[in-house]
């Protein structure tokens, strides 16, 4: 399967292939300078099957987790590449999660003003929402994603195989993007969750023409974009709360929705669906310092905020509220 991306900055494919991994040198020039970032985390054998196709790599191999989203890594990477006297014609892979992909994307927009990067993602969570769509960056004082960039990737690869080495609670909590996905536009995505068995190939591709659909419209996030921060909002906050620590990304969006909706069958509908995953559904956040932390949003300005609301499953809208309500929703 493919899917085309076609932004302004970049026109590039998605090949969802089971076993992609193993032959990514017949859709993309591997012979130049390839930076592979990875971490910790990532199996050795999809490391090796990169590896094994290129004739000149450089392998960066990072902490696992959000902590490898800091000035400090970012840094690191830049001076390997440096001293590994790569130029403007190389190539970075980024093999592994959203953490990887972020940063690794940020390092390929920054150097020399920016080199080829591609992704490879080996999580639901990835490979369902952060690898496409070109947002990468870093965090810093604990807020997520604060300092960053728009920056197509030339490649994404998703070979559905990657995923039967993540553990369980790994798996389920990239989820949480595709049932976003399909709250803010595909009612069909969302009942998907709600049956016995789960389609996930389905499931990501789905969610994919999703985000397709958004990044087409609004590349830079200036409007429609934001319809895809359903949930994450209060979500980040979460995460910033805990330290980047407690809770993974989709458990924080998923506890992020549950504040956000208010129409209660909706919200059981998606409680159920969460239950069934092992998604937490709240949690004993500090209200106040919640607020705190959602005044640092990117999409709070002044004394306002946009927040994405739900009109009815498959359909969201873009809300500018006072960031006074947001304190009486939290």
């Amino acid at each position: 399967m493919e899917l085309n991306i076609n932004c302004n900055q970049e026109k590039y494919k998605i090949i969802l292939e089971k076993g992609i991994i193993n032959k990514i040198g017949e859709y993309i020039n591997l012979n130049r300078k390839v930076a592979l970032i990875s971490d910790e985390g990532v199996p050795e054998q999809y490391i090796t099957a990169i590896k094994s196709q290129c004739n000149n790599c450089l392998t960066i191999i990072l902490k696992q987790g959000e902590i490898s989203k800091s000035f400090e890594t970012f840094e690191f990477c830049l001076k390997e590449l440096i001293s590994n006297n790569f130029t403007r014609n190389d190539l970075i892979i980024a093999l592994g999660g959203g953490v990887v992909g972020d940063l690794a994307g940020f390092v390929a927009s920054s150097y020399m003003r920016g080199i080829d990067f591609i992704n490879v993602p080996t999580t639901t969570l990835s490979q369902i929402d952060s690898s496409i769509g070109g947002k990468v960056g870093i965090n810093v004082n604990k807020i997520k994603n604060c300092v960053g960039a728009f920056y197509q990737p030339k490649c994404v690869f998703i070979d559905f195989d990657v995923l039967k080495t993540l553990n369980k609670r790994l798996f389920n909590e990239g989820l949480v993007e595709a049932i976003k996905a399909g709250l803010i536009m595909d009612k069909e995505l969302f009942e998907m969750f709600e049956s016995e068995q789960l389609d996930i190939e389905k499931i990501i591709y789905k969610s994919l023409v999703v985000k397709k659909y958004f990044v087409e419209k609004d590349e830079k996030e200036m409007h429609e974009r934001k319809i895809l921060n359903f949930g994450h909002t209060i979500g980040h906050a979460y995460e910033s709360y805990y330290g980047l620590k407690k809770f993974h990304h989709g458990e924080c969006v998923a506890m992020g929705m549950m504040k956000i909706i208010d129409n209660e069958k909706i919200k059981n509908r998606l409680e159920n669906i969460l239950k069934k995953l092992d998604i937490p559904t709240s949690n004993t956040a500090n209200k106040e310092e919640i607020f705190e932390y959602i005044k640092n949003d990117k999409k709070a300005f002044s004394d306002k905020i946009s927040i994405i609301k739900l009109k009815e499953i498959g359909c969201a809208f873009i809300e500018e509220i006072e960031l006074e309500r947001l304190r009486d929703i939290l």
